[in-house]
């Protein structure tokens, strides 16, 4: 029985931005599943699964499996096999006595139909237990063939692992170009890189609401900062927040209810909850000090943020009535931009250490890990699975986009060295 996946990309056009590609929908209409784990990608003795990719056939199908071999490749929890080696052809029935000398342990095979659109059936071999394991077809328009093929490198990941993939997931980032700044939304991977046309002297602090449908960020118009909102699904933009001073969106709570942001409207810069329904504001910090850059956990009940309070700025964290207050870094003069894992049980932020470096640490202060050493580094973002990390930096000279893995293995650019590009956030789906 075959699963058959039709892709989709939904286009959405606002009042003031240009058509841009946001997020793919698809159908289940049959399936097959395999309930065992190939990799336990939380065993601290993790081992490559070694997998062996065809490139599947034709032209779109060549593209499709260096994707998918690209996307699988970089979480680090794969070795690919080399094609050379392979016995067995890509139209010849599956047999593991082909593999088993190879020491491969899973085989991916595909076959490409190309009409007015592109059909892959796809199946996935487990050698040692002699069965296919996953067998999916997908159908797409052929402009959609990086979002049909990250589809499959999710179902894969997910047969393999038993964890959903982020390879269709989306960075929102800040970039610049000519003098004039604009939010631009990318694949994972750095590719389909869309702005939005807002063409703004200052954006600062783009901040996706939990469901991946809205989207907040600060800019400074006729010499007043105010906070917009834009949502996708109703194609519209708002200024939710205005006032004199400072004003700089921070993290969603409550699903996409409340918005926490940082505002000088009361003097010092302090942090406030906002409904997004009526508007009402409560206010979270009261103090002498300077509270900025507020980030929401993912089971809603801390908010890490900025605070000099103790001298010079550290991450702090506070529940979200405002109790409990506690200082998390103690190491270095400067710490900001946190970011929350999504299970939780990490915090990413930047530090200065005679340049910026990215780190990560625990809630409780203990684990401080530096990921980053070359240049300057800022705005890092997790994954949704928590497994990477986008940030900016300057290594190259210009301002760009990069991401790694959580540990801070296999730092690459993915955003072009023309393009000065700074505040990635990962999307939360």
């Amino acid at each position: 029985m075959i699963k058959k996946i039709i892709i989709y990309d939904l286009k959405f056009k606002t009042m003031v931005f240009f058509v841009f590609i946001f997020f793919t929908f698809y159908f289940f209409l049959t399936s097959i599943c395999s309930a065992k784990i190939y990799i336990d990608i939380s065993s601290p003795s993790l081992k490559k699964l070694p997998i062996a990719i065809y490139d599947f056939n034709g032209t779109s199908g060549m593209e499709i499996s260096k994707i998918i071999r690209d996307d699988l490749e970089f979480t680090g929890l794969f070795l690919n096999i080399d094609k050379d080696t392979y016995i067995e052809s890509l139209l010849q029935p599956f047999s593991p006595k082909n593999w088993t000398p190879l020491g491969v342990e899973v085989v991916v095979k595909g076959l490409i139909k190309e009409t007015a659109e592109l059909t892959l059936t796809l199946s996935l071999y487990d050698v040692f237990e002699a069965k296919e394991i996953l067998k999916k077809e997908y159908r797409s328009g052929k402009e959609l063939i990086r979002t049909l093929s990250h589809t499959a490198a999710n179902d894969i990941y997910k047969a393999l692992t038993g964890e959903e993939g982020i390879f269709r997931s989306r960075i929102a980032f800040v970039g610049e170009e000519k003098g004039k700044k604009d939010i631009y939304i990318m694949d994972w991977d750095g590719h389909r890189i869309t702005k939005i046309g807002l063409k703004e002297d200052i954006i600062i602090s783009p901040r996706w609401s939990r469901s991946g449908t809205k989207f907040v960020f600060s800019s400074e118009k006729n010499r007043q900062w105010s906070i917009y909102l834009l949502d996708f699904l109703k194609r519209s933009e708002k200024k939710v927040f205005t006032s004199k001073g400072t004003n700089l969106p921070g993290d969603f709570l409550s699903g996409d209810k409340e918005l926490i942001f940082s505002s000088s409207k009361d003097g010092n810069l302090e942090l406030y909850i906002m409904s997004l329904y009526d508007g009402k504001i409560k206010r979270l910090t009261s103090s002498n000090s300077i509270d900025v850059s507020p980030a929401v956990s993912p089971d809603n009940e801390y908010i890490a943020f900025v605070s000099d309070r103790g001298g010079t700025p550290q991450i702090y964290i506070i529940r979200k009535d405002g109790s409990d207050i506690r200082r998390v870094t103690f190491e270095g003069s400067y710490n900001t931009s946190p970011n929350w894992s999504s299970r939780g049980d990490k915090i990413t932020f930047t530090g200065r250490r005679g340049a910026n470096q990215i780190f990560t640490i625990n809630p409780d202060g203990t684990g401080l890990t530096q990921l980053t050493s070359e240049g300057n580094n800022e705005d890092p973002s997790f994954s949704p699975d928590g497994r990477y990390i986008t940030f900016s930096s300057d290594r190259d000279g210009i301002k760009g986009i990069y991401f790694m893995r959580a540990n801070g293995e296999a730092q690459r650019r993915i955003t072009p060295k023309n393009l000065r590009a700074f505040s990635p956030r990962w999307s939360p789906n």
